[in-house]
């Protein structure tokens, strides 16, 4: 797992080896979101708990993804402008993250007549059906939601390289 040090030192050398010194960097509390650019501060940041959890080659793409961002400027989002730069300075995966999420902060656990069960980090604002049960909603297998208090112990441990 990435210790959060090492992955400001990568990604400050990596500001440093693209973009210029307006650009910052530093760690979020995003709980499903892996990594940001944002352009109005010009800083990237990354996820603390999710960092804690990855890979050093998964949290190094990360990086790389939101230099990439950087680079390419804001209205080039995901399209050709920004894969082009990202292959160039060695980007290999998509344009969103696939992988694991801080599920043990989030409030919400829904779980489906059927068993499964899944995570929110907002309160879910409508009816929602199990995905792995139907691939359209189906009020039969409609989530039973309920609220569950995060302590700041299990806070401190998603930060926590595991």
């Amino acid at each position: 797992m990435a210790e959060l040090d090492r992955v400001r030192v990568w990604a400050e050398a990596l500001i440093r080896l693209h973009l210029d010194e307006t650009w910052s960097f530093g760690f979020d509390n995003a709980k499903r979101r892996a990594g940001q650019c944002d352009f109005r501060t010009q800083r990237i940041t990354v996820s603390r708990y999710l960092a804690a959890r990855f890979e050093d080659d998964e949290i190094h793409q990360v990086l790389l993804h939101e230099v990439a961002h950087a680079m390419a400027g804001h209205r080039a989002a995901h399209g050709p402008a920004w894969r082009r730069i990202a292959r160039e300075i060695g980007y290999v995966g998509g344009t969103t993250h696939h992988g694991e999420t801080a599920e043990e902060l989030a409030p919400w656990v829904g779980t489906c007549p059927v068993g499964h069960v899944t995570y929110r980090h907002r309160r879910p604002s409508r009816a929602t059906s199990c995905a792995k049960c139907s691939k359209t909603y189906d009020p039969r297998y409609e989530f039973r939601w309920v609220r569950r208090e995060i302590s700041a112990s299990t806070r401190l441990a998603a930060q926590t390289p595991r």
